[in-house]
């Protein structure tokens, strides 16, 4: 039973990680999901900063709980360990995420380095996703491959979509859609998470 729930964190990862991109905004007047970008809900100065913190934690406990799983469930799979092992470094990388300022604050020369490095972490943190996709991929069968490469190719997509309108956010200018990219580029990450634990579930099962 440990190990199903330790891989049904990564299906309930999802979903919490869902939930609070639907609760979180609500709790600041003007934000817009729109036209602005996840990161500032948890801007310095955001009045939704203290919220995202203390909502996004069981995200993180519940997606380690994922990597532990797999890697308890690894057994000679070498892949399915590097799977696990890039999900716990990634849980690791995200326990402290380095805010960006508010948009107003970066339009008038207030940016600093906890700005220039809210950008690196974002960097990283795409690279690490592609790389938990690509192993767990070469563990499963052609099917999950394909489902795989789509989504790949879908977060490039949306990615590239979400750096265009980037430059306008420092600049305080609008960036329509910005929101949408964004969540986008997440959710198919999301939904991977979600598709993979299932499987993973569903092997587990049929090894009985």
């Amino acid at each position: 039973m440990l190990q199903y729930a330790l891989i049904a964190g990564g299906l309930v990862s999802s979903l919490v990680y869902v939930a609070i991109n639907v609760i979180v905004p609500l709790a600041w007047d003007q934000y817009s999901v729109t036209n602005q970008t996840v990161s500032e809900l948890s801007a310095i100065g955001a009045p939704t900063r203290g919220l995202w913190l203390a909502a996004v934690t069981p995200y993180l406990i519940l997606f380690a709980a994922f990597g532990l799983g797999i890697l308890r469930s690894a057994g000679t799979n070498r892949w399915l360990r590097i799977t696990g092992s890039l999900i716990l470094l990634y849980c690791a990388f995200n326990i402290y995420w380095p805010p960006m300022h508010q948009r107003a604050a970066l339009a008038a020369g207030g940016a600093s380095l906890t700005d220039t490095l809210h950008l690196l972490w974002a960097a990283v943190a795409v690279a690490l996703f592609l790389l938990i996709m690509g192993s767990a991929a070469m563990a499963s069968g052609p099917k999950f491959r394909a489902f795989t490469l789509v989504s790949g190719a879908a977060l490039m997509v949306c990615g590239l979509l979400t750096s265009l309108a980037a430059p306008n956010v420092a600049a305080n200018l609008p960036t329509p859609w910005i929101g949408i990219w964004e969540r986008l580029n997440i959710g198919v990450f999301l939904l991977w998470v979600a598709i993979l634990s299932v499987s993973l579930l569903r092997r587990q099962q049929n090894a009985k």
